[in-house]
């Protein structure tokens, strides 16, 4: 996983791994890993997170802010 540069300072996302149809994402401080795709939360929000994470800023907000992607998790690991 790549560590998420957490540009805000406050981030509750700590790491991601984004491949061809799905972003998995690691949140602190649980550790966590959710794995979003294609089919559970759609292209246009498996877009945006993809770019929020390659920036760095952003991605636990907009998780957070839309209920569809906060519940359309495809699975979750647990450390």
């Amino acid at each position: 996983m790549e560590t998420y540069l957490n540009r805000s300072g406050d981030s509750g996302v700590s790491a991601y791994e984004i491949g061809d149809d799905f972003i998995a994402i690691r949140f602190r401080p649980s550790g966590d890993i959710y794995w979003y795709t294609h089919a559970s939360v759609g292209a246009r929000h498996l877009a945006t997170m993809k770019a929020l994470a390659l920036k760095g800023r952003g991605l636990s907000t907009y998780i957070s802010s839309h209920p569809d992607v906060r519940e359309g998790y495809a699975k979750k690991k647990s450390p």
